[in-house]
């Protein structure tokens, strides 16, 4: 058989190569490709916005409470990001499937949520959707809290999670602890193809699940009272989830 030259063998090679590449969702410089949705900022007060570009990352200031979310859909991808508490680590969260926004207590968007929460990175958490995972009966749960604001941030989510009142709406990380301390960088990566999720956290795989009730939709960054250092926030359009 007649041998193709190499650069012919390239030609057809490249393109695959270079579809399979993480292309970039910040561009370091401006909010490009995104919007942000803060009820504080409807009051016609002047608010601060809780999102800024500092040294070429996205920071997540304390307050007030939102979300940073991508003008575009996406569908089956590998998402990659690198975060750290720069000083007092404490809450945040990365969404995917993100749809309806403020879908619960007019202010978090229907959305499957990667919890970045210090200790709890890593966690699942079905706001308005619902994902299955194994040993669901121990792993459905959250942290015992004082009544008022949580509980009533708690039972909403249970109403509008479509699991009803008996369940919960956390689904608790597969490992212990692998989140790096204050200042040193993590790296996250999430990926939802078909009704799959599966996230792994500085190389460990931390959840996954199936039979989500959703496929697609934006992605977004949480701010929640913490701030939080975004330095790259790229994506991979993938066909299967990894085994």
């Amino acid at each position: 058989m007649k041998k193709l030259p190499v650069i012919v063998i390239m030609i057809f090679i490249l393109p695959v190569y270079a579809a399979a590449q993480f292309h970039l969702l910040f561009n370091g410089r401006d909010f490009t490709g995104w919007h942000m949705d803060v009820p504080a900022m409807d009051t016609g007060k002047i608010v601060k916005p809780p999102f800024i570009i500092r040294n070429g990352m996205i920071v997540l200031l304390a307050g007030p409470y939102g979300h940073l979310i991508t003008d575009t859909v996406y569908q089956n991808f590998r998402l990659r990001v690198e975060y750290r508490f720069a000083a007092v680590p404490g809450n945040s969260g990365v969404l995917v499937h993100v749809s309806a926004p403020r879908e619960i207590n007019k202010m978090y968007p229907k959305s499957i949520e990667v919890q970045l929460k210090h200790n709890n990175a890593g966690d699942l958490w079905c706001i308005g959707e619902n994902i299955t995972a194994p040993d669901m009966e121990n792993r459905r749960g959250y942290e015992d809290k004082p009544k008022g604001m949580y509980s009533s941030i708690m039972a909403t989510l249970k109403r509008w999670s479509g699991m009803g009142e008996s369940k919960q709406s956390r689904i608790v990380k597969l490992t212990g602890n692998t989140e790096k301390p204050a200042g040193e960088w993590n790296t996250l990566i999430t990926e939802c193809a078909g009704n799959n999720i599966k996230v792994w956290l500085n190389g460990s795989l931390v959840n996954y699940g199936y039979n989500c009730t959703a496929t697609k939709g934006q992605i977004a960054l949480q701010a929640e009272g913490c701030e939080v250092e975004f330095r790259k926030v790229e994506l991979m359009q993938i066909t299967k989830i990894t085994e």
